[in-house]
């Protein structure tokens, strides 16, 4: 493989925050490459810099030190990053408490300019593949909170993106709920043809995907495991 089929690509990204002092490291020279197909986990304790890693993949944040790039995706003039192809589903709530499922998960094709109506036609669709049809026309104060993840993973289905990051997914489910959403969430990123990198604190869920990279206090160590989808 080439550079130009790496999708994300982390030289020693740092991300410090404050001055002096009062100076916070949240992650020391990561490097990480991200190729489509690809299943990574890293895996860590709170606190021990996964999301901030995550926020700088997806580009919701600029490295303090060295760089993140997309070779592989197009980024448009004037953004730091190729937004559109890149589908975050973050840690904890996300749903607007106002919108219905339906309107919730087809929220950033509208924002995008899509016509609501083809917007609606695609958030069913995606709703459907994940089996979550019926939870339709419910507002996120009337779903568990494995069905509010599964909303969630349907909004990432929604944008077909090539690459998906998954903060902690499963960080406020039970143990069978977790596996749900687990199965859910690499059922659409196989329908997607999508590369994943999830970040967790169970070593249970991170042994579900090909490779794992454990992060302790910033730093992301050697991978374990070998490249290629896990189910």
């Amino acid at each position: 493989m080439t550079s130009a089929d790496v999708l994300v690509d982390a030289r020693d990204a740092a991300r410090t925050y404050g001055r002096g002092p009062t100076t916070v490291v949240a992650v020391h020279g990561a490097t990480l490459q991200v190729r489509a197909g690809d299943r990574t986990a890293v895996v860590g304790p709170s606190g021990s810099g996964k999301s901030t890693l995550l926020h700088l993949l997806a580009g919701l944040e600029r490295p303090s030190g060295g760089q993140v790039s997309w070779p592989a995706l197009p980024t448009p003039p004037a953004q730091p990053a190729p937004t559109r192809q890149i589908g975050v589903v973050f840690q904890g709530p996300s749903l607007i408490p106002a919108l219905d499922v339906v309107e919730n998960t087809a929220l950033p094709l509208v924002l995008a300019g899509m016509p609501e109506g083809r917007a609606h036609q695609r958030a069913h669709a995606s709703l459907h593949d994940l089996g979550i049809a019926g939870l339709a026309r419910r507002l996120p104060e009337e779903l568990s909170g494995g069905q509010a993840q599964r909303v969630a993973i349907a909004r990432v289905l929604t944008q077909a993106p090539r690459l998906v990051l998954a903060d902690e997914p499963t960080g406020q489910l039970d143990r069978a709920t977790a596996d749900h959403v687990v199965d859910v969430l690499l059922s659409a990123v196989d329908m997607l043809g999508a590369a994943l990198v999830l970040s967790t604190h169970d070593p249970a869920v991170a042994q579900r995907l090909a490779v794992r990279r454990e992060m302790h206090e910033g730093r992301l160590l050697a991978p374990h495991g070998t490249r290629g989808p896990q189910s």
